[in-house]
């Protein structure tokens, strides 16, 4: 697999486990984790030894999505490197939806934003009861449009407009009911419970799961990679607001933010 600085991997009997590991950070995501990621992922799907991808977090999170420090830097950056920082989560969450091989995430702790991506994108989604996902992108000025691309067929249009129009955090057994976990497990089995589903999993034909996989994917090729082009527009063009350089600092100084684009007549 490689070595990585913000991954440990472990690979056993078939199972190889992918643990993000900046816990100081709650596991954001910053250019390298996801670069580290996508290479991981990539180099799974080649690996005949590797037929099933368990996702964990190290730490307390499962992963806090995009790291804020990196996304305040990025606001004296071209449109053409806000381009390649939107296409580096777009291509991360593409290829986990699209890998052949089984994936399960094991929730320990937050998802949000991209990380909620990362959780419930997988096939299988194992969260503890303290488990909490969000999209929460609009508390920062910032539009969840990549995450959009996967989620609407996952929950349904009107869910989609509660969760990313409230920004609201939820817990995970409100997103089992909704659909986007599929078991909400005690947190002290979390791991062991993933790795028993993972040895089920291995019990079955292996050239079927990833022919059915691959169905899957191409069953929502041609409207994904339009949605997914159209999103890296929209976070591009997000990424030069004022509401969102103001929403970043804002919450890295940890107070309420004065959006830009509020008109001064409004009242609020």
């Amino acid at each position: 697999m490689g070595h990585y600085s913000t991954l440990y991997t472990h690979a056993d009997g078939g199972i190889l486990t992918l643990t993000m590991n900046r816990p100081e950070k709650r596991n954001a995501l910053n250019p390298t984790m996801m670069e580290e990621l996508t290479h991981a992922l990539e180099a799974a799907g080649r690996d005949a030894k590797c037929e099933v991808i368990l996702l964990a977090g190290a730490g307390e999170a499962f992963c806090a999505g995009l790291d804020l420090e990196h996304l305040q830097t990025l606001s004296a950056k071209t449109m053409e490197e806000h381009r390649a920082d939107s296409e580096r989560i777009a291509r991360l969450l593409r290829t986990l939806y699209d890998t052949q091989k089984p994936t399960i995430a094991a929730v320990n702790g937050a998802a949000i934003a991209g990380g909620m991506g990362l959780a419930t994108i997988c096939d299988f989604t194992l969260a503890s009861p303290e488990a909490k996902f969000g999209y929460t992108e609009v508390k920062i000025g910032f539009v969840p449009a990549i995450v959009s691309a996967f989620l609407r067929g996952q929950i349904g249009d009107k869910h989609q407009r509660d969760l990313l129009l409230t920004g609201r955090l939820i817990k995970a057994q409100e997103a089992f009911e909704l659909g986007l976990v599929t078991q909400v497990v005690p947190e002290p089995e979390l791991l062991q419970e993933a790795r028993a589903l993972a040895k089920k999993l291995l019990c079955n034909s292996p050239a079927a799961m990833q022919a059915t996989k691959r169905l899957l994917s191409q069953h929502a090729h041609h409207h994904l990679d339009e949605e997914i082009e159209a999103a890296i527009a929209a976070n591009v063009e997000a990424r030069t607001t004022g509401d969102f350089k103001e929403g970043v600092r804002s919450f890295l100084e940890k107070r309420a933010p004065k959006w830009p684009s509020r008109s001064p007549s409004s009242g609020h």
